[in-house]
């Protein structure tokens, strides 16, 4: 029993699992928006719940696990990255090669199972997923390409309640890309040297420490204009409005803490980040309830 649980720890570590709930909140708000749409109710009901977060788990885990896969020449010599489960020999290349294709064989029944746009839209959903972690070989944009994926879950928390793209989850979908470039800008400072040995195109080691901070203080000033467009489209109340308005303080402290000391990325990143989710999420859930 004790060898099973160290090898699930060891999965977890290497999906970094407890970083799902970047993408979760924003999954939720787009589904409580388009129950209210459908069904004047913010609850959308216990299956598409259900469906939601196993495909958004799913799907997460399969884009990790790919692109720690792909990311084994450079990461084994990162000294940031040596102990990753798959680095040290902990999990074994066959192991993570099973873990990606199990779950995106369970993301794409789970789309099936939701409507017919969630299913033919899993398949390009799922190749991008796959090939964003490329993207930093030849392309600095590889930064708006992670956000754009974490972008997609409000997009999809709208297909699964309405079969549809509504607007209002593309506006929150570039609102969630930008918040996350930004922040994945302020992570990758913690490579920048690294990077620019082995030929990476990052933004910070293309364009240094300074550019890079005003890049992401740019990304998150662009992520809460969408966001508070995102509130007038929706159309949401001063509740949310509100909410919006707290994220950017979040945002501030986030790059406050980053500017003072580079040593602090990590809480900056995780903790800030996830906190900013879960309250963009309680204050759209929230003003829905209030009305």
């Amino acid at each position: 029993m004790s060898a099973l649980w160290m090898k699930v720890k060891d999965i977890l570590e290497l999906v970094v699992f407890k970083h799902s709930i970047f993408a979760l909140p924003f999954l939720f708000s787009a589904m409580i928006v388009a129950s209210k749409i459908k069904n004047d109710s913010a609850w959308f009901g216990f299956l598409a719940l259900i469906l939601g977060v196993i495909c958004a788990v799913s799907a997460r885990n399969f884009a990790m696990a790919t692109n720690r896969l792909m990311d084994e020449d450079i990461d084994k010599d990162n000294p940031r990255c040596k102990n990753r489960p798959n680095i040290s020999g902990r999990i074994g290349k066959g192991s993570v090669w099973g873990f990606i294709v199990v779950n995106a064989l369970i993301f794409v029944l789970c789309a099936y199972f939701i409507n017919p746009l969630a299913f033919y839209l899993s398949f390009p959903v799922l190749f991008l997923l796959a090939i964003y972690s490329a993207f930093k070989r030849f392309s600095a944009l590889a930064h708006l390409v992670l956000g754009f994926c974490l972008g997609l879950a409000p997009v999809a928390g709208c297909i699964i309640v309405l079969g549809e793209i509504h607007f209002f989850s593309v506006i929150l979908c570039l609102g969630v890309t930008f918040w996350t470039a930004g922040f994945d800008l302020l992570y990758s400072l913690q490579d920048m040297e690294y990077d620019k040995k082995v030929g990476l195109h990052s933004i910070p080691a293309k364009f240094g420490a300074n550019a890079t901070l005003f890049i992401s203080a740019f990304c998150h000033l662009l992520a809460v204009l969408f966001w508070l467009l995102f509130v007038w489209v929706a159309p949401l109340g001063s509740i949310a409005f509100f909410g919006v308005l707290i994220c950017g303080v979040i945002l501030m402290a986030e790059h406050f803490i980053v500017r003072k000391n580079f040593a602090h990325i990590d809480k900056a990143f995780f903790t800030l980040n996830g906190y900013l989710s879960v309250v963009f999420f309680i204050f759209v859930w929230a003003d829905l309830l209030w009305r």
